[in-house]
């Protein structure tokens, strides 16, 4: 690959970011650091009437969760900006002149009612409306108008759009760095509105005039732009601009496999669908707030449409980075499966460092009000950390190495405390007083001793003391939780398990 790659991720700050809108920002930030490129965000909000609230810093926050690290942009700054397209407007003005000077597009003056009523009456003859190379001379147009006469509605500023003029009946060659050659014939498309009447222009005209200012070299976009593509290189055309390559990248699809991965999916089936909690209006959960990891968030999404060609699952950023490529992006939609999302962050609980996991496992220690050094919470975090998907996970986990008992599960103490037990948990606490060096492996040998010389049965024993020190029959290795509890709260606990159990 020759020249600089520039690449942009480009969204509409209309709401939470999806996580495909994530999975574009994803391959356009893998592309353009293994080639060395560069990464923009550029903030489409030509579409006044449909912006949220803080969509735009939600945006940019989103992205530095999962560390899509932006080179140029609203808040980075750059040489190719404004890079918000609301304060590009008067640019915008210009390209449409061009157009029209050069016959590539034209004013038209229909009304919205005048056009609505030519939409119902060819949906009563059973076709569709289509404003193009076929109906375009019979509408009210700057094409069809005498020059005086457009001169004078202009005068009196009677609104107009300005449409671009797709050739008839041509056959529009293009190149897809997915997908191979996409063939489309202008007379399936209609003259698509690029400059409103308010002043601003459409996402075409000021989607593909950006992207030649900033001199973006590859798009990498998602499938639902794939229908625009032809207006798109129609457009590089008219201008006489070089094309830029294309990539339309595959649908996240439902779990089911059938249909676009929506919000209602996620929350009919108890999973985000969003990087981060959305706060505003309808509001929307986050993985982020979930629990996941960014770089198992990450991980997942890269495999949603990618393949390596290996049977390898867990990358880093930089081995994602390494080995991407695009053509190894998949035609067909990927379908989303949220037990894999989890999966993929349990495999990070495994991997990361411990001493990270246990930083935030002591904020939610010190939460629930007890105070635990950083060696004991590493200590806590890697007896248990292998039972769980989540951070949140490990209270329940470990809630019984800083509380005793409240309750003795019922269906446990029906299966596993015998009528000898009583007498059993006794011997036990005897020879637990005897042992003056109080760690895991010296009680451990010590007590198994015991239970061979008694003949007693391992399991029975063992069920029963797990009972009175944890009340239900979970946990790790028994001998590491008394190890950690100590031999004084170790007593008590058999004491109190014996006096409500009998």
């Amino acid at each position: 690959m020759t020249g600089t790659v520039r690449v942009r991720f480009a969204p509409s700050p209309t709401g939470p970011l999806h996580i495909g809108g994530v999975r574009t920002a994803l391959y356009n930030y893998l592309f353009a650091r293994k080639h060395k490129g560069t990464l923009i965000l550029r903030i489409e909000d030509t579409d006044r009437s449909r912006l949220v609230e803080g969509a735009e810093q939600y945006i940019m926050e989103a992205l530095e969760w999962c560390g899509i690290l932006i080179d140029e942009g609203v808040r980075e700054g750059g040489n190719y900006g404004p890079y918000r397209q609301s304060e590009r407007k008067e640019i915008y003005g210009k390209y449409a002149a061009e157009l029209l000077e050069s016959g590539w597009a034209y004013m038209a003056f229909d009304t919205p009612e005048e056009l609505g009523i030519l939409r119902k009456a060819h949906e009563e003859g059973g076709s569709v409306f289509m404003y193009n190379a076929q109906t375009r001379d019979r509408l009210k147009n700057s094409l069809t108008l005498p020059a005086d006469e457009v001169s004078r509605l202009t005068a009196e500023e009677i609104p107009y759009v300005i449409r671009f003029k797709m050739p008839a009946g041509e056959d529009i060659e293009m190149q897809d760095m997915i997908r191979g050659k996409v063939l489309v014939n202008s007379g399936t498309l209609d003259d698509k509105i690029l400059y409103k009447s308010d002043g601003m222009p459409t996402y075409h005209l000021a989607n593909v005039v950006d992207d030649h200012l900033m001199e973006i070299t590859h798009i990498i976009r998602g499938e639902e732009w794939l229908p625009s593509l032809p207006l798109h290189v129609m457009l590089y055309r008219a201008f006489g601009w070089d094309l830029p390559s294309f990539a339309h990248l595959p649908l996240l699809l439902k779990p089911t496999g059938k249909g676009k991965l929506s919000k209602r999916d996620g929350d009919k089936m108890g999973f985000p669908v969003f990087p981060l909690f959305w706060p505003y209006g309808e509001t929307a959960r986050g993985y982020r707030e979930e629990g996941y990891f960014p770089e198992a968030f990450v991980n997942m999404l890269a495999l949603l449409g990618w393949n390596p060609g290996t049977d390898k699952e867990l990358f880093s950023m930089d081995e994602l980075i390494s080995e991407f490529s695009i053509e190894r992006v998949g035609r067909s939609g990927a379908r989303f499966d949220p037990e894999k999302a989890r999966w993929f962050n349990h495999q990070y609980m495994q991997i990361k460092p411990v001493e990270d996991i246990a930083r935030e496992y002591a904020k939610m220690v010190e939460e629930k009000g007890y105070s635990i050094k950083p060696e004991d919470a590493a200590r806590l975090v890697e007896m248990v950390r292998g039972r769980v998907d989540f951070i949140s996970g490990l209270w329940y986990q470990t809630n019984f190495f800083f509380e005793a008992p409240q309750f003795y599960d019922e269906a446990a103490v029906k299966k596993r405390w015998k009528e000898d037990s009583p007498v059993q948990m006794k011997e036990l606490k005897a020879v637990l007083e005897g042992i003056s060096s109080f760690i895991s492996s010296d009680i451990e040998e010590r007590v198994k001793s015991w239970i061979r010389e008694r003949d007693y049965g391992t399991g029975a024993v063992m069920n029963a003391f797990r009972l009175l020190i944890v009340g239900e029959l979970r946990g790790p290795h028994l001998f590491d939780i008394i190890d950690f509890i100590g031999k004084e709260e170790t007593l008590e606990r058999i004491d109190r398990g014996l006096e409500v159990l009998g």
